[in-house]
């Protein structure tokens, strides 16, 4: 995996940059707007890290920029500021997530994990199965037009299922795809979680939409695929 870190405070980025690379990542780093842009269009990169306040060009410039041309590559934005007002025009500009400062490494390797993992903008942002519908740029579902509130990981859970409708989907892709790690294969961490969601589906549809196919994992469907 190839990382583009794009942050002008030399010690921000050197903790990005060393703990990245002891993860595995090869990494560039930008100190301006100006190269970054200039890397991006010379290198294919699976992600980048981009800091919002930036010298010769900030980050939003260089985010719209790159989605002006196409460019679909996962951008995590940074951003010492956390007013829903810069969070918005930062996702408006075409950023996929955004991480607020200061941070632990922890959780920036996490969103790299999990952007890498969805394909950032290349994504659909919509997504649906009957009346479930599921935005994940806003990050809100609705089912039958009204709001469905969920927890992170429940939300994740079925964004999974949105995107594989009427397929059975195992545990074990599900602890790698919405955990990103493996648990021990007795934890029924997977059960519960899919339990509330499904619950929660049922009561604002009306309906069973999310069903257990025994021995192998669950199934996102209008119809219970062990009814006769």
């Amino acid at each position: 995996m190839k990382v583009l870190v794009v942050e002008d405070d030399r010690k921000v980025a050197g903790f990005i940059e060393q703990g990245l690379r002891e993860e595995g990542y090869a990494v560039d780093v930008a100190p301006d707007g100006e190269e970054a842009t200039m890397l991006a269009h010379v290198y294919d990169y699976d992600i980048i890290v981009l800091d919002v306040m930036m010298p010769k060009k900030s980050g939003l410039q260089v985010a719209a920029e790159l989605r002006r041309e196409g460019k679909g590559t996962p951008i995590l934005m940074l951003t010492a500021r956390d007013s829903t007002e810069d969070v918005v025009r930062g996702l408006d500009v075409g950023a996929d997530d955004y991480l607020t400062k200061p941070f632990k490494f922890d959780e920036l390797l996490a969103r790299v994990r999990a952007l890498v993992r969805r394909g950032g903008a290349r994504r659909t942002e919509l997504l649906a199965y009957g009346p479930v519908e599921l935005d994940r740029l806003k990050h809100k579902v609705q089912v039958r037009g009204r709001p469905l509130e969920l927890s992170p990981k429940e939300f994740h859970l079925l964004e999974h299922f949105l995107l594989r409708p009427e397929e059975v989907v195992r545990r074990t892709e599900l602890l790698e795809k919405v955990w990103d790690m493996h648990f021990d294969p007795e934890s029924n961490v997977v059960d519960v979680h899919v339990g509330n969601l499904r619950r929660k589906l049922h009561k604002a549809a009306g309906a069973d939409l999310i069903h257990t196919v025994r021995g192998v994992g669950f199934k996102l469907s209008s119809q219970d695929p062990d009814a006769p």
